[in-house]
């Protein structure tokens, strides 16, 4: 009789509750992985500092060097060539008007004097010679005993010679005019800034021999680079300050902007009047000259904001649930330890100051609430 192979309902019931474990088991096992490598792929949290986007007032200043000149300037020359026999000043001094700077050999102007002075005698005793002349022929004419024709003549001599003398006392006040010529005078109160005679050289006429700087308006004279005149300025107000002493202070009001740019530099040469100039600032010190542009509401962010998508700026973006994205952003100027924004972003978008260097597209990120807004 061969025995039956069938197992007892009991052993049946403890197989079934084993396999159901072992399923459970694997099961778990397998939620357990996906759960892991969902961990694993997931990128951490990471703490930043953010900070909110606002507007705020941005004043710009441009600051450049020039000198200080006078608003006038003469360049100082003789009026007739000669020899400098005298040279009575030197750079820097401060002379009066009409005090004499320079002289010149007067040898050929009192020649010419003598010559003149000459021809006045002359002219003078022709004048009598013509005057006596004529006299008598009207005498005579009167009388009848003489022409029309002797007497015309008499007189037309008589005015001929009498223009010959208005000639030569004309001619006598030029040569002495010249004369006076040959010393070079001041022709008001100033400071000599420029020399370029010695004595022995010969002037020539018209020559600059001084530059006199006259006494009165001082200007700071500035070399402006093209660009910065397109600038809109608040107003005409300019700050001084002396450069070997900036306590030294002072205002100025922009006088005159030349109308054509240097060829070499490549600047527009500005003057600026000085209000009220103090002693400190004399005539070819070096001042610096600040002009303050309007102000503008723009975004301002640090330096350590900027980021790169691709070749274009960007900033990393915090949305609302703390995730982060990269915002291509515009760039208006470039300062010291800030950046000005002028497009890609609006006032209460919130973005990562610090810590953006390791963050990735889409990761969450932690930040204070109070930070710095």
């Amino acid at each position: 009789m061969i025995p039956s192979t069938r197992s007892p309902p009991a052993a049946r019931a403890s197989r079934s509750r084993l396999l159901a474990a072992l399923g459970c088991a694997a099961v778990g096992f397998l939620l357990a992985g996906c759960d892991q490598k969902t961990a694993a792929t997931a990128p951490p949290s990471r703490l930043v500092r953010t900070e909110v986007v606002k507007l705020s007032e941005r004043r710009q200043s441009i600051t450049l060097t020039g000198d200080v000149q006078a608003r006038v300037l003469a360049e100082l020359s003789f009026r007739v060539s000669g020899r400098v026999t005298e040279r009575l000043v030197e750079v820097g001094a401060h002379v009066k008007a009409g005090q004499v700077l320079a002289r010149i050999d007067p040898a050929e102007q009192q020649a010419d004097l003598d010559s003149a002075q000459a021809a006045v005698v002359a002219a003078e005793s022709q004048v009598k010679v013509a005057t006596s002349n004529f006299n008598r022929q009207q005498t005579l004419i009167t009388s009848g005993f003489t022409t029309r024709a002797s007497f015309d003549q008499a007189q037309e001599t008589l005015r001929t010679a009498e223009g010959s003398l208005e000639a030569a006392k004309a001619q006598l006040g030029t040569a002495k005019d010249a004369l006076t010529y040959t010393e070079l005078r001041a022709d008001a109160d100033g400071t000599i800034t420029a020399r370029n005679i010695e004595v022995g050289q010969v002037a020539q006429a018209a020559q600059s021999v001084f530059t006199l700087a006259h006494d009165g308006n001082r200007d700071a004279v500035i070399d402006v680079y093209e660009a910065a005149l397109s600038l809109k300025f608040d107003d005409s107000k300019v700050a001084l300050a002396l450069l070997s002493d900036p306590s030294v202070t002072a205002k100025g009001t922009v006088r005159e902007v030349s109308p054509t740019i240097d060829p070499k530099s490549g600047t527009v040469r500005v003057k600026i009047t000085i209000e009220n100039p103090p002693p400190e600032m004399v005539l070819g010190s070096a001042v610096s000259a600040t002009g303050f542009i309007k102000p503008e509401q723009r975004i301002v962010l640090p330096w350590s904001a900027l980021n790169a998508s691709g070749k274009t700026p960007a900033v990393w973006l915090v949305d609302a649930n703390k995730t982060v994205s990269l915002k291509p952003i515009t760039i208006e100027d470039f300062e010291t330890g800030t950046i000005v924004v002028s497009g890609g972003l609006k006032p209460g978008d919130r973005i990562v100051t610090e810590g953006g260097k390791l963050l990735s597209v889409g990761q969450q990120v932690s930040f204070n609430e109070e930070a710095r807004s």
